[in-house]
């Protein structure tokens, strides 16, 4: 029976070889995509170098041709991936990438690909997967990219993407992922989709106001980065309100307020937050506090002033706080400098008063007596 079983294996593995054959639009757009990249960017060992046509793509097993970089469709006839090694290469995406009408991944990270993103990608109505970091790519991101309906990852992170958001980004409504950080891209936050998860546009040059139409229906978002921009105006409460959320960095922007409400029935996931280096003005906002789960605050270097809520001391979960760089007066609560205290961070250049000396928490020194009598309109 054994011997029987390997036997039917052979004759079933051999006539898949014998019956490979992918289609001839697909074989033309990988020749395409092949030619595309400079030849001298193609080391001999790479999975590029080993997309020889003398063979089928699809031709089953990979022995000395296509040995990876591309995966096929069960039935050996359609290109369903390209997975490119992180190796260098250098060349352009070619529009004839459209013709892969069944890919699924396409995956070109940490290359040297070049110039703009093709608008003939919208072609690619099955992509669940674009991943184009760490490139070279510039130009505006295509409206045409909010055409691909099944795609749940868009990494367009590590380019040199300018222009504006699509305005129609919240059409990609199976979009899970969406990471645009480290680009040169400009304008306002559109309507988002409504069920990302994560959220990622660090370091552009985005402004404008955060506003609650553009994450309205989002109650699945989880992660929020947008830190290295220029956002401005008031951070509502509504966004911390946000049902999943987890994490949260808005720091190196132009906020002027926060406005922080008490989590609805005390139920929150939210960890950690950063509004570091921003302009946020008035009190520390008390209702951090009732937020069970957050574990890591920072406030640092904005122009924050009054005392540290008693709260802040007495929440369990706090395990990092930077709140350095402000206008904080008063005594700091002793239960941070009790001796099983585990909290770290920094209290440090603010207007505090009995900060312990020996304290690392209470690094680097406070301001001059000078500076926050200024700051508190001369008086002490």
């Amino acid at each position: 029976m054994f011997n029987l079983v390997h036997f039917l294996l052979f004759v079933l593995h051999h006539l898949l070889q014998a019956q490979a054959l992918t289609l001839p639009q697909d074989i033309s757009a990988l020749k395409a995509f092949k030619s595309s990249i400079k030849q001298s960017s193609i080391p001999s060992w790479s999975c590029l170098a080993s997309w020889d046509f003398s063979d089928d793509p699809c031709a089953v097993p990979h022995r000395t041709r296509f040995i990876c970089g591309v995966s096929c469709s069960p039935d050996a006839t359609r290109i369903t991936q390209i997975t490119l090694d992180p190796i260098g290469y250098s060349g352009q995406l070619t529009p004839l990438i459209s013709q892969l009408s069944q890919l699924t991944t396409l995956d070109l990270s940490d290359n040297y690909f070049f110039g703009r993103i093709p608008s003939s990608i919208s072609s690619l109505r099955n992509l669940q997967t674009l991943t184009l970091t760490s490139n070279s790519f510039s130009g505006s991101i295509p409206d045409s990219v909010t055409a691909l309906k099944s795609l749940e990852t868009l990494d367009l992170s590590h380019n040199a993407l300018s222009g504006k958001l699509p305005k129609s980004l919240n059409s990609l409504t199976s979009l899970k992922r969406l990471d645009l950080s480290y680009n040169k891209l400009t304008g306002f936050l559109p309507k988002l989709p409504f069920n990302l998860l994560e959220l990622a546009l660090k370091a552009n040059s985005l402004s404008g106001y955060v506003s609650k139409s553009t994450f309205d229906g989002l109650t699945r978002l989880e992660v929020v980065e947008l830190s290295d921009n220029s956002f401005s105006g008031t951070l509502g409460a509504w966004f911390f309100l946000l049902p999943s959320l987890q994490q949260v960095d808005l720091a190196n922007n132009s906020f002027t307020h926060v406005e922080i409400s008490k989590p609805a029935g005390g139920n929150s996931d939210l960890v950690a937050v950063n509004l570091g280096f921003n302009k946020i003005e008035g009190n520390l906002p008390a209702s951090f506090a009732d937020y069970p789960m957050l574990s890591s605050l920072s406030l640092r270097y904005n122009r924050l002033r009054g005392a540290i809520p008693l709260g802040y001391s007495k929440k369990k979960s706090l395990r990092r706080l930077f709140l350095d760089g402000n206008f904080l007066i008063g005594t700091p609560p002793a239960e941070f400098f009790a001796g099983d205290t585990e909290v770290t961070g920094s209290l440090g250049d603010n207007c505090l008063r009995g900060c312990p000396a020996n304290s690392q928490l209470c690094s680097p020194r406070q301001k001059s007596y000078a500076i926050c009598k200024r700051a508190y309109s001369g008086k002490p």
